[in-house]
């Protein structure tokens, strides 16, 4: 919030969602639940003139439970994203239904299509999903449309009862606040800030870990965000580990290659093992797990670990029907074909690969007619980000083309894409994968079926 407008708040609201990118397995889509909270929620709450927090934003020592149960109990707004159909967010919503018996406002992404019978009950206010970001004037429609709840809910007297728990049980009375209690977290907040006056809040080394990957310093990143675990696991040892940092983490343990390519990789399969990758339906862990046994492969060339980045790069894809897992299965299935092996299988994963290729380049197609180039008016961090997502859309289509023998095409695209990289390392990350590509569609396994037709 601007400088100049953060001391007219008319109070605060605490918003209530997952962090990063989750799987909603009633789609298979993975929404990246950051996105909604900076280009939409936060901005609409703070036009409402409230101050707006997220969990995350919490500046706490100690168990972030007690801050958490504080914000549910005492913030003047929550809004509780359902999207994914997230489990904190569902159980930190029914305690605020237990705590307050209104201004609290429920949203989620239109994917939810039936919500458990206990929130049938309440008036949910959806939005529209991509993915990977969300359509500049879906941002828009909805960011108006949730300052206008914000606002009708904070200025109607009386207040309209949101809490199922109030409206059904008609003499129940919420908590009462005792002038003690609320001098005592008072205190209790005071000595906390106090505390970490001088330290980093959480969210903010999560912006300096993605300053860091923007330039290149995997090493940085990944001493940012090992400091941001072990803070984590000292103030709540017993608490299973976030995904998401377990997640950032591996990837950008194996991208610093150090001290070894090879150590830094094991060092990242162990990271990820964490989060039980041979059966887990996540897919972000899916890709990343794929992606430290394709660059183990190159190094051990054992075909087990070959198999395990194709079976990982599959699933994610048909769990997800993304273009990042479908570029990444059918380059190894070109991988597979190319070692020794029966003719027929090497055909097989061949033909495969064409066929996936084909499904990658309608889901680009629609990933840009659903993502025009934002307006002047965008925001420089959004026009960033839509930048980098445009960059792989359009990156993956040019390989696309190039493995389905469309050379000329997929050449020109080629050169496009490479010369509006905006990051470091991008266009060198693209070509690794290609120059390998065309090595393997040099000696292609059709060759067997020409080899096999009968002579004239």
């Amino acid at each position: 919030m601007p400088a100049e407008t953060a001391d007219k708040t008319k109070g605060t609201c605490f918003v209530v969602m997952g962090f990063g990118k989750k799987t909603d397995f009633e789609t298979g889509r993975t929404l990246d639940l950051d996105k909604s909270y900076r280009n939409m929620i936060k901005p609409a709450v703070e036009a409402a003139g409230l101050k707006c927090i997220r969990a995350d934003e919490i500046v706490h020592s100690g168990l972030i439970d007690v801050p958490m149960y504080q914000q549910l109990w005492n913030a003047d707004v929550v809004v509780a994203d359902l999207s994914t159909s997230n489990k904190n967010a569902f159980y930190e919503l029914g305690v605020r239904h237990a705590l307050r018996p209104f201004t609290t406002v429920v949203i989620a992404e239109d994917g939810v299509k039936t919500f458990p019978f206990d929130v049938n009950h309440v008036a949910v206010r959806q939005y529209h999903h991509l993915g990977e970001d969300i359509g500049f004037d879906e941002a828009m429609r909805f960011r108006d449309l949730l300052t206008k709840a914000i606002v009708e809910i904070m200025e109607k007297n009386p207040r309209d009862k949101d809490s199922p728990v109030y409206t059904f049980l008609n003499e129940l009375n919420p908590p009462a606040v005792v002038a003690a209690a609320r001098a005592a977290v008072a205190e209790q907040t005071s000595k906390t800030a106090a505390a970490m006056m001088d330290q980093d809040t959480h969210s903010r080394l999560i912006e300096q870990v993605d300053e860091a990957q923007k330039k290149g310093d995997f090493v940085a990143a990944k001493n940012f965000l090992s400091f941001i675990r072990g803070m984590m696991k000292q103030e709540a040892p017993s608490r299973p580990e976030d995904p998401y940092i377990i997640q950032r983490l591996a990837m950008v343990t194996y991208k610093s290659e150090y001290p070894s390519a090879e150590a830094a990789l094991a060092e990242a399969k162990d990271l990820l093992n964490l989060l039980q990758p041979e059966t887990s339906n996540d897919t972000e862990t899916l890709g990343l797990w794929g992606s430290v046994h394709k660059r183990l492969w190159y190094i051990s060339k054992d075909p087990a670990d070959l198999d395990k980045a194709i079976t990982s790069y599959e699933r994610g894809f048909y769990l997800r029907n993304d273009s990042y897992n479908g570029i990444n299965f059918a380059f190894l299935l070109n991988m597979r074909a190319a070692q020794p092996a029966e003719p027929a299988e090497a055909i097989a994963d061949f033909v495969q690969a064409r066929r996936i290729r084909k499904e990658v380049l309608s889901i680009c197609e629609r990933w840009l007619a659903d993502n025009p180039a934002p307006g002047p008016d965008v925001s420089a961090q959004a026009l960033d980000e839509y930048k980098r997502s445009e960059y792989w859309v359009l990156a993956t289509m040019a390989e696309a083309y190039l493995g389905l023998g469309e050379t000329v095409e997929g050449e020109r695209r080629l050169a496009e894409v490479l010369a509006m990289a905006p990051e470091k390392g991008m266009g060198a990350s693209t070509m690794q994968q290609i120059d390998k590509l065309r090595a393997l569609l040099a000696d292609s396994p059709l060759k067997y079926i020409k080899e096999d037709a009968p002579k004239n």
